[in-house]
């Protein structure tokens, strides 16, 4: 959105959050296919949404939609694309997405094409597009555009194989992103122990995380671990990307409850 045809401007509000030193915390969306699911992430306190491209069968019309509700409402539309050389995620940024989440980044290299993929030149390599939905579609020029969509874009390189694990610090060096992301389920299932939440090896990978995260500038997140008491743990080391859980599981623990209640009444 812009402030004025001259003064272009897109809000980010969970990077402004990151970059003032603070927690930002994330819904991550699997099934609802409505703009209104960023209206609910707000209302219950999100700072972004974590649109699971990766997972799911989310056309990217239907992003583009939920992302421009999502700058409407002050909460960023993030979206985890299929790889680093996933060739939609230009499609996405140039069309209301101002947040990307690569998965299973293993190496320097891939860390690198991930930025590639998302900054411009110099730093990257992403295409200058036109007529950009976050300007109203107001014309706006290029040299007033790109700096202004550089800027807005929060990168997010996961950190969830073995290899990637291994290779953190490489990855943490690597300029032009923003997030060193672990994912605890899959970097679990990786090291042979799956859903071993908690256990000494998650949380030392957590901990490699964090230090390399911190020698690098990086910020250091977390997801897939719904515990949450350990989630506050994790905050508290230092973890300030967070997603919360699923739209999916708020829906099933809450739809649960009641009915859960309700059965326990008439059986009385």
């Amino acid at each position: 959105m812009t402030a004025s045809s001259t003064s272009p401007s897109i809000p980010n509000p969970a990077k402004d959050r990151l970059l003032a030193g603070e927690v930002v915390l994330g819904m991550n969306v699997r099934i609802v296919r409505s703009g209104d699911i960023a209206l609910l992430a707000k209302t219950t306190g999100h700072d972004f949404i974590f649109i699971d491209m990766q997972h799911s069968l989310f056309t990217v019309e239907t992003v583009g939609h939920i992302a421009q509700v999502a700058l409407a409402n002050g909460v960023t539309p993030m979206v985890r694309v299929g790889s680093v050389d996933d060739p939609l995620t230009s499609v996405l940024l140039d069309n209301g997405v101002t947040g990307i989440v690569f998965p299973d980044v293993n190496d320097a290299a891939e860390a690198k094409r991930a930025v590639d993929r998302c900054r411009y030149p110099p730093v990257g390599r992403r295409s200058v597009g036109g007529g950009y939905p976050m300007f109203d579609y107001r014309p706006t020029s290029t040299a007033d555009a790109v700096p202004v969509l550089d800027r807005a874009v929060l990168i997010a390189c996961m950190i969830e194989t073995r290899e990637g694990l291994e290779n953190v610090e490489e990855i943490a060096a690597v300029g032009g992103y923003d997030v060193l992301h672990v994912g605890s389920n899959d970097l679990l299932a990786a090291l042979g122990m799956p859903g071993a939440f908690g256990c000494p090896e998650h949380l030392a990978a957590l901990d490699r995380v964090l230090a390399a995260a911190k020698a690098h500038g990086k910020i250091a997140g977390v997801g897939g671990d719904r515990n949450l008491a350990r989630q506050v743990e994790f905050i508290r080391k230092g973890m300030r990307f967070v997603t919360t859980n699923s739209e999916i599981a708020f829906m099933l623990a809450e739809g649960t409850r009641v009915t859960t209640e309700l059965r326990k009444a008439l059986a009385g």
